[in-house]
């Protein structure tokens, strides 16, 4: 069978497949491949469907396949767990979409300025919510900041073991994992899991002190954690970390800052999170957004793999500049030779984190951290009265709690379907990720959700649950 070219790759025309190839002394294709081993490699063809003839046809195709997705627009939604449905303000779209910062990735100086001005005014921000004098341009998620700090730390101290809480959000574990790195590589950093208090939801601090010691690089704890529970220990923690030599990372939800301290005031000297909720929709691939801070210090700056944006004065007199500042020491500047690997990322939405934080200001973050308070506290208290379903951790929690189903003899997944078919999202299942908590789920209530939203949910579990028996 004779494969035509696909009229949208030009790339795939056989005759400039062979002058590529030609160019660069390959033989074929499969030669630059060689380096895969065979297991890793498909051995047989994969069954494509036919090219598609013309534009049209494919625009057709993509929306049906699209027209499949159920999405939080048409559905009622009480997921979280690392990416939340919160307000995006309209003019936090307007001006990301401007062509200055759509468009713009390394521009004339002109555009340069501006972006740099406008980058320095999200550092400022952020800086001024977490209380942190240094603040990078944003990585892709929570996860990669998380991990590029606590390599910053191992920087610092020279150690090549961090603690990390065992109850952690799976997915950002793996990326800390990632950047952890084998035990086979050279800068392996060994990760150690602290348990989690299983009536609390609260880092375990015996576990902690037993296992903390003068090989630990670095401590890291969320306030609120993934279960949504405010870490009420956290200056004890701190403490420990210290006593032993080790740098103190926090990592947090920036909404949760209008009704909770940030992290220095308790003992913090790296501050890590993510910037979805400041104005970026949910998505998926691509980045999220997550940001490293500390304090102004060169030890902790020049350890810094990301880009930083800095001001000056120029020639003329009164007028400010903007621009990078320790670029060498990334690896934009020196490549392999950088800190740590970081490339194009989601600068973008540190625009549009920007044009939120201008926005909220003190005063919103506080209306909005109480409002998240109170919506997910009545979610709370609803759901408790159930049969059956009870909210097991005890303590303060904020957007996001747990709710256990195991009484209710059903599973979550299957509670789940039977939401969906009702127009609604339930909680992250967390019984495959954390099978000794049972059959429970996480559930993040925004401000976004009505208390008739709220009541819904509860009336639809109701039916559900009755139904059953």
């Amino acid at each position: 069978m004779t494969i035509q070219p696909h009229p949208f790759m030009p790339n795939s025309v056989e005759s400039v497949q062979r002058d590529m190839l030609d160019a660069i002394g390959a033989p074929d294709i499969g030669s630059l491949f060689a380096q895969i081993p065979a297991d890793h490699r498909l051995q047989r063809p994969l069954q494509l469907d036919p090219a598609l003839p013309a534009e049209s046809a494919l625009r057709r195709h993509l929306i049906d396949i699209l027209q499949q997705n159920r999405h939080c627009t048409d559905q009622l939604s009480f997921l979280g767990g690392g990416c939340w449905q919160h307000h995006v303000p309209a003019i936090c779209d307007e001006i990301v979409r401007r062509s200055e910062f759509l468009t713009s990735v390394w521009g004339t100086p002109s555009s340069d300025h501006g972006r740099y001005q406008a980058w320095f005014e999200f550092c400022s921000q952020l800086g001024e919510l977490v209380d942190c004098d240094l603040v990078g341009l944003p990585v892709y998620t929570w996860g990669c900041a998380a991990g590029h700090a606590l390599r910053l730390a191992s920087r610092l101290n020279g150690r090549r073991e961090v603690l990390v809480p065992e109850g952690l959000d799976p997915e950002r574990l793996l990326v800390i994992r990632n950047y952890c790195e084998p035990p086979q590589m050279p800068n392996h950093l060994r990760i150690v899991p602290i348990r989690y208090d299983r009536a609390s939801g609260r880092l375990d601090l015996a576990d902690l002190a037993a296992r903390i010691g003068p090989q630990t690089a670095a401590v890291y704890l969320e306030t609120p954690n993934y279960f949504g529970i405010v870490e009420q220990d956290a200056p004890r923690i701190a403490e420990l970390a210290h006593a032993a030599g080790a740098e103190m990372i926090v990592g947090v939800d920036p909404l949760s800052l209008g009704v909770l301290a940030a992290p220095p005031a308790y003992g913090a000297d790296i501050v890590v999170g993510t910037t979805q909720p400041l104005g970026v929709h949910m998505h998926g691939g691509g980045g999220l957004g997550g940001f490293i801070a500390s304090r102004d210090e060169e030890r902790y700056a020049r350890e810094y793999p990301t880009l930083l944006v800095s001001l000056t004065d120029t020639v003329r007199a009164g007028e400010r500049g903007f621009g990078l500042s320790l670029a060498e020491q990334s690896s934009y500047g020196s490549r392999e030779h950088g800190k740590d690997w970081t490339g194009n990322s989601v600068y973008l939405w540190a625009i549009a984190n920007a044009v939120y934080l201008s926005l909220m200001g003190p005063r919103g973050f506080e209306e909005v951290g109480e409002l998240l308070v109170a919506q997910a506290n009545y979610a709370a208290r609803r759901l408790a009265t159930l049969p059956g379903v009870a909210v097991p951790f005890s303590g303060q929690f904020f957007k996001e709690f747990v709710v256990d189903f195991s009484a209710t003899g059903r599973s979550v997944d299957s509670i789940n379907a039977a939401l969906r078919a009702h127009g609604i999202f339930g909680g992250h299942d967390l019984s495959a990720e954390f099978p000794e908590l049972g059959q429970r789920a996480l559930y993040c209530v925004t401000e976004l959700h009505r208390k008739q939203d709220i009541d819904r949910l509860v009336d639809t579990l109701t039916g559900i649950l009755s139904h059953d028996h």
